[in-house]
């Protein structure tokens, strides 16, 4: 027998009243399939650990710096703890590979060091805008809470912590979490409450919150009590019971899948990873540092420039991001960078940036070039110029938080 669908329209206003509904006959989206998700977009950008601009691996790391996967970054102060080579690995098997995540973030001892400094830590930071936080409305009596969850792999087990921090208000919160298999994928969930006090996090470009992913630490950073509340920021409350991932050359430390969510879940009512695509993701880490390279033995034309005619001994060339930056980047040129005149013979006007070196500037859009050549002033009709990036040359735009 067939059965007819009757669509709504075809129901009359208070026909259906709650006693004629069985209990548990309706569920909502939350406990029945995909739970429902208060942000539209992922907060984390890169958390699969995709996009790695700057290489793949660094070894000997003994300071602080960005190294593999965007966004995160590699943090010390004071003196730093053991030596480190930092990897994007490629994963094929575990439970992280089962879960969606084919890349990951590692930090391999290659220096042990049993006993640091007080001073001394060794973290893994993730910097949030500002203006991407406004939806958590710290400072308010609305304030939200929020859930962290990743996957993480460590050869030493025992309590880690996740600390966040706000600059703007001095404050911060932190949570354990424990590996308890050595070298085994985990999945970890965390909550951090909501913080009603304290100033708001400014709606600006500037970090909001950073959060920090303890590796090893000194006891200038574990000698009181675990700060679990937000509170005025204390050093000595931020990493207590962090177990000491640096003391031998036989550990690793490897994360992926991290993920913040607005509002509090367990593993079970979790919101799944919004994975992206790669290009999407590439863009969104884009606007924090761009590497504009070569490949093998070809070159780039950057920018075209014609000369000022009333300044025939500079040259001056603009090179358009896809992406704008978060602010205006410092640059970095690995290799060579040359100009040459367009219109003439481009081998015998062609001059080096190796001599005469440029300089460049930015804004969030673009990339300025300028560099002084050979005066032209006696042949006008060769005053346009051509800045090449040569083959194997890179040029970086770093405005990370």
């Amino acid at each position: 027998m067939a059965f007819a669908t009757i669509g709504t329209k075809g129901i009359e206003d208070a026909a259906i009243a709650t006693a004629d509904i069985a209990d548990n006959a309706v569920t909502s989206a939350k406990t029945s399939g995909i739970p429902v998700r208060p942000n539209a977009a992922p907060l984390m950008i890169n958390g699969s650990m995709e996009v790695a601009q700057r290489g793949t691996s660094t070894a000997s790391i003994t300071g602080g710096g960005f190294y593999t996967a965007d966004r995160f970054g590699t943090n010390n102060s004071g003196a730093f703890i053991g030596t480190w080579t930092q990897t994007q690995e490629s994963l094929s098997s575990g439970d992280a590979f089962n879960d969606g995540f084919a890349k990951s973030l590692k930090m391999d001892n290659t220096t042990a060091n049993g006993s640091p400094a007080a001073n001394s830590q060794c973290r893994i930071d993730y910097n949030f805008e500002g203006q991407d936080l406004q939806l958590l409305k710290h400072g308010t009596a609305s304030a939200e809470k929020t859930t962290l969850s990743f996957w993480i792999k460590a050869t030493k087990t025992g309590t880690n912590i996740v600390k966040m921090y706000k600059p703007d208000a001095d404050r911060s919160c932190s949570i354990a979490y424990t590996v308890s298999t050595t070298d085994t994928w985990e999945y970890k969930v965390l909550n951090f409450p909501a913080d009603t006090s304290g100033a708001v996090i400014a709606n600006d470009n500037t970090t909001g919150i950073q959060m920090s992913f303890g590796i090893a630490m000194g006891s200038s950073y574990t000698s009181g009590t675990l700060a679990t509340t937000w509170a005025a920021d204390a050093s000595a409350n931020a990493f207590v019971g962090q177990v000491n991932n640096a003391d031998s050359t036989s550990n690793n430390w490897e994360i992926t899948g991290v993920q913040l969510e607005v509002g509090e879940y367990t593993s079970a009512t979790l919101p799944p990873f919004q994975h992206e695509s790669f290009g999407d993701n590439l863009a969104k880490c884009q606007r924090y540092f761009v590497k504009i390279e070569t490949g093998g033995s070809s070159s780039l034309e950057m920018a075209v420039n014609k000369a000022n005619p009333n300044n025939y001994s500079q040259s001056r060339g603009v090179y358009c991001l896809a992406v704008p930056m978060r602010s205006g980047a410092t640059t970095t040129l690995s290799g060579t960078v040359k100009a040459g005149y367009l219109g003439g013979d481009y081998s015998l006007s062609d001059q080096g940036f190796s001599t005469v070196a440029p300089t460049y500037g930015s804004t969030t859009d673009r990339v300025n070039i300028v560099s002084t050549y050979m005066n032209q002033s006696s042949n006008n009709s060769q005053n346009s110029m051509i800045f090449t990036l040569q083959a194997s040359s890179s040029l970086s735009l770093d405005a990370e938080l």
